[in-house]
């Protein structure tokens, strides 16, 4: 197995070469190449942290880090979706967290998105539920307080803030 280390000197190089420019907040970076490795080790490829992997390569190759929505959200939002990959003026912008609109197509979310065992979750009877959303990803959760860790990219229950409508 690669380490992290490993895989973000691969990726650093491979931006350099192609012009691009990784998230200099080492946190976030660091979290993403993190969930980079474990993509690697588990399923055999980089599949970007920030979404679900079906397990199969072929059909995930939209979403294998550097996905094929990278240069679009770079264009509208100054970063990709996870974060990793940013541009001058999402710098100058003072690196603004809002979540970037999913640009794959739902049918291909909907086939590897399976329903999650939410036991205990509503223990309480849903009285206390807020919703939180992860700062890196955007990723929204509904629970009595933030989960400890974020299923999508790994960042730590720190990086959740409560979400309003």
């Amino acid at each position: 197995m690669r380490t992290a280390g490993e895989i973000e000197a691969e990726i650093l190089e491979l931006a350099q070469k192609e012009g691009y420019t990784l998230n200099p907040d080492r946190e976030i970076r660091e979290g993403i190449i993190e969930g980079i490795a474990v993509n690697e080790e588990r399923l055999g490829y980089w599949n970007c942290p920030c979404r679900r992997a079906s397990g199969d390569r072929n059909a995930d190759l939209d979403i294998v880090c550097p996905c094929q929505y990278r240069d679009a959200d770079l264009k509208e939002h100054g970063r990709c979706y996870c974060a990793l990959y940013v541009n001058q003026d999402y710098l100058d912008r003072g690196s603004p967290t809002e979540p970037i609109p999913e640009r794959r197509p739902i049918a291909k979310v909907q086939k590897v998105v399976k329903a999650e065992n939410v036991e205990g979750i509503l223990a309480d009877g849903g009285k206390d539920i807020k919703v939180w959303r992860c700062t890196v990803c955007g990723y929204l959760c509904a629970r009595s307080e933030a989960p400890p860790i974020c299923p999508i990219c790994r960042a730590k229950k720190e990086r959740f803030e409560k979400f309003k409508l």
